[in-house]
């Protein structure tokens, strides 16, 4: 019995699992603090109706189209947080995810409500506008030596006012939004088949969910299971060795950006494209779906099955906090509820390095343990002569 359980504790996936649990834990348990200090007598209230979001309304209808809500939103934040992981797997760390998001925002809105172009060539040029703002950032990586972390953040405020100011175009009259996508040209809507059905009737659910999923499946084989993530990976690992084995290491940055960023262009689209939200094209800060995406990359487990379950959780508790009273607790406590988790999210890899380490320990001490002292030789083993001398 005592075996199994430290071949349990000794598994990658059960370590990413019982990390992410506890990060998630201790940020529940933190922010009721915080809400217990606002507020002590509805704090235990409050804290339950963020986790419960939707299932405020029940099990009715009503719940469902709410619950579809969360899942339309899902859809993009799980796609910033393959941008992430993808890169990561390859030694990068592509905070510029946020400004590929934009990229990707802004060419398939204007493809939308400029050109009139139908869903599957928006959904085309959003990754290709993701994708050029990720190879911008590899190139200068792999040609220039410059921290993509640097480059990322710098290309993340680009973006966002060369969208904004491209996008003033198709401003309503009496609002900074851009003009509603489903009212302007609704060939550019993605389509539901049906899915909005099963969600009360939610015209937002589209194929965005299913799709959003199998990509993250498929970037778990190519990572996994291909030539491609394999050079990708070793080039991460070692720039140098990767060369030295014949592997084209400046490509593979380059190419390992690109297609993060095409994947953060292609959330965008997933959202923008559904019809749930609106641009505003007087925001004075990137949108958040990006950074979060580092969150649920790293409370996943850094793995692509994982991230979609993370993905998941984050929007639901940020939705969540919607509900929340706002006479008694502020608008931004969600927020600052699931920053906290989100911060806390940041010490998964070390809570598995603790576990590793005190592992290695108890096995070490085991070793020692097992040691026989003054064991005597075996017989027939006496060194002396045949006479005895």
């Amino acid at each position: 019995m005592k075996k199994n359980n430290k071949s349990l504790l000794s598994n990658p996936g059960f370590q990413t699992l019982l990390a992410s649990l506890i990060c998630i834990v201790a940020g529940l348990l933190i922010g009721y603090i915080v809400l217990l200090i606002i507020n002590p007598g509805q704090a235990a209230e409050a804290i339950i109706t963020i986790l419960k979001n939707f299932l405020t309304y029940g099990s009715g209808k009503a719940a469902m189209k709410y619950f579809g809500n969360t899942l339309v939103k899902t859809a993009p934040l799980l796609m910033c947080a393959l941008s992430v992981q993808f890169c990561y797997s390859a030694g990068l760390f592509n905070i510029g995810a946020a400004g590929q998001y934009v990229a990707g925002a802004g060419l398939c809105l204007y493809a939308a409500l400029v050109w009139k172009m139908p869903w599957p060539v928006c959904l085309l040029l959003s990754m290709i506008a993701g994708a050029l703002l990720g190879a911008a950032v590899g190139v200068l990586k792999a040609y220039r030596n410059v921290n993509e972390v640097i480059s990322g953040i710098m290309l993340n405020w680009i973006g966002l006012y060369t969208v904004n100011m491209a996008l003033s175009k198709v401003k309503e009259t009496a609002s900074p939004y851009t003009l509603p996508v489903a009212s302007q040209n609704p060939s550019a809507i993605l389509p539901t088949l049906g899915l909005g059905a099963l969600f009360g009737n939610n015209k937002y659910v589209t194929i965005a969910i299913p799709l959003s999923i199998i990509i993250a499946v498929l970037i778990w084989v190519i990572l996994n299971k291909t030539v491609f993530g394999y050079e990708l990976r070793a080039t991460g690992l070692n720039k140098e060795a990767a060369k030295y084995s014949g592997m084209k290491e400046k490509t593979n940055t380059i190419l390992t950006l690109a297609i993060g960023g095409a994947l953060a262009g292609l959330g965008a689209a997933f959202l923008y494209l559904s019809g749930y939200e609106q641009w505003s094209v007087t925001q004075s800060s990137v949108p958040s779906m990006g950074f979060n995406g580092i969150a649920a990359t790293f409370l996943g487990g850094l793995h692509p099955i994982g991230t979609i379950f993370s993905s998941y959780f984050i929007q639901h508790i940020t939705s969540g906090g919607s509900y929340l009273d706002k006479a008694v607790f502020p608008a931004q406590i969600s927020d600052l509820i699931s920053a906290i988790i989100i911060y806390l999210c940041g010490f998964v890899a070390f809570f598995r390095y603790f576990i590793n380490t005190r592992l290695a320990k108890r096995s070490q001490d085991t070793n020692v343990n097992d040691v026989p002292i003054n064991t005597p030789a075996p017989a027939g083993d006496d060194k002396k002569g045949g006479d005895g001398k």
